[in-house]
C-alpha cells in the first residue's frame, strides 16, 4: 500500500492569479500534494467575512500531478470552509495563506483576509500559516520568500502547531534572521481622504497610516520587521481576556 504524501492546502486574499500565491505554490511544491482554493479576484481586507446571501461558485483552473487549483467566487474564509469541506479527500497536514502584498503586523491582523483564512484553518484544527511580504507594489519580488515559506512549512508539517494557534509570518524584502514576536500596540490614523464624485457628492477613500505606540520595543512584530527580521507571531483564535476573568469575579455577583 502506497503512503500518501503530506497534503498542503493553499489560499490567499489576492486571487488565484496573484504573484504571491504562485510563489507559495512553487516554494512548497516538493513537500507534498497541493490543493489550492483561492478567490477569483482580489479580496483584501475581508478578515473572516463569509458569504451567506448568495451561492458560491467554484471553477477548476488546473490539475497536474499532485496539484489542483480552483477559483472561488467567495471570500478567503469561504475558500477555506468550502475547500476543506468539498475539495480535499482528507484533512490537510498544513494550510498556508498568502503571500500577501504588504505586511499584516500589529492590528492589521484583525482586517487581513490572509490571516482570516489562516485562522479559519485553526477552526478546522489544521496547522495554519499566513505569509506576508513587506512590499505593496503590484510587481513585488517574492523570490526572497521562497526559502522562508519552504522551511517554515516543512517544520510545521513535521512538528504541527497547538490546536487553536496559527502563525502570522511577515517577511521584509531583505532579512537577517527570524524573531518570535508579539503584536505591536497601535492604531491606524487619518484613515480616510474626502473628495467629490462626478456629481459633486462627497466620497471617501480608505488611506491612513499606522501609528506605533511602542516603536522601540524589540519584542514586537513591528520592531522586528523595521530592523530586518522576519516576524513570527503565534496567533490564537481564542480572543478571551483570561486575566480579566480572573481579576473581575465580582461581575458574577452584580445581578
Amino acid at each position: 500500500m502506497s503512503i500518501k504524501q503530506p497534503l498542503i492546502f493553499i489560499t490567499n486574499d489576492d486571487g488565484y492569479q496573484a504573484k504571491g500565491i504562485q510563489m507559495l505554490i512553487e516554494a512548497v511544491r516538493s513537500l507534498g500534494e497541493i490543493v489550492v482554493v483561492a478567490p477569483d479576484g482580489p479580496r483584501s481586507g475581508m478578515s473572516s467575512a463569509i458569504t451567506s446571501l448568495q451561492p458560491l461558485r467554484v471553477s477548476k483552473i488546473k490539475e497536474t500531478e499532485n496539484l489542483k487549483i480552483y477559483s472561488c467566487t467567495g471570500t478567503p474564509v469561504d475558500c477555506v470552509k468550502l475547500g476543506l469541506s468539498e475539495f480535499v479527500d482528507r484533512k490537510p497536514d498544513v494550510l498556508i495563506s498568502g503571500i500577501n502584498h504588504g505586511v499584516n503586523s500589529a492590528v492589521s491582523v484583525l482586517y487581513s483576509g490572509t490571516m482570516g483564512a489562516a485562522m479559519e484553518g485553526c477552526l478546522f484544527k489544521v496547522a495554519s500559516i499566513g505569509f506576508s511580504l513587506d512590499d505593496h507594489s503590484a510587481d513585488a519580488d517574492f523570490s526572497a520568500c521562497r526559502k522562508v515559506v519552504h522551511t517554515m512549512t516543512r517544520k510545521v508539517i513535521k512538528e504541527g502547531l497547538p490546536v487553536g494557534t496559527c502563525l502570522n509570518v511577515n517577511i521584509p524584502k531583505e532579512y537577517k534572521g527570524v524573531r518570535l514576536a508579539r503584536q505591536a500596540k497601535g492604531q491606524w490614523v487619518e484613515e480616510y481622504t474626502k473628495s467629490k464624485d462626478g456629481a459633486g457628492k462627497d466620497i471617501y477613500w480608505l488611506t491612513g497610516h499606522f501609528e506605533n505606540d511602542e516603536p522601540q520595543d524589540p519584542s514586537t512584530d513591528e520592531w522586528a520587521i523595521d530592523n530586518g527580521y522576519i516576524s513570527v507571531v503565534p496567533t490564537k483564535i481564542d480572543m478571551t481576556d483570561h486575566n480579566y476573568i480572573s481579576e473581575k469575579r465580582d461581575w458574577e455577583n452584580l445581578i
